[in-house]
């Protein structure tokens, strides 16, 4: 198993990206759709989900990382509510908010599996890790 070293390789992100771009096609590039403030919290919340997922990775602890994949499902579960209200309001129709709804249940499933893996994990974190230092004097010579 390779180790990951960027946030952008873990396939959860890679998910939310795609979910957050799926939204944005939709709703955002639409013109007829003049509720901007729906809008611009839909924008938030489902930068939130990627943008938690990253932050949390950046912390280098588990820990961290699994509070930060707390706040994504909650920004998650907030995206679901605002396309709910869109569907509501007639932006999206019965069809397209199912297919949302699938890949946010995929989506929920996978931050949840995630967070459950990180806290049975033994590893604790790159911020944890120690690594000998070349010399008790760094680069310099004596």
């Amino acid at each position: 198993m390779a180790t990951i070293t960027d946030f952008n390789e873990l396939k959860v992100w890679q998910v939310s990206r795609v979910l957050n771009k799926q939204i944005f096609s939709e709703v955002f590039e639409r013109d007829d759709i003049k509720d901007y403030a729906l809008k611009d919290q839909l924008n938030r919340s489902a930068g939130s989900v990627m943008g938690n997922i990253a932050e949390g990775f950046g912390r280098g602890g588990n820990k961290e990382f699994i509070n930060f994949l707390g706040f994504s499902l909650g920004s998650l579960s907030e995206v679901e509510s605002q396309l709910i209200r869109g569907c509501d309001r007639s932006y999206l129709d019965e069809v397209r908010m199912e297919q949302f709804e699938k890949s946010i249940k995929e989506l929920r499933g996978m931050l949840i599996s995630f967070s459950n893996y990180l806290r049975k994990s033994d590893f604790r974190g790159s911020k944890f890790k120690v690594e000998e230092p070349e010399s008790t004097y760094g680069n310099f010579q004596t």
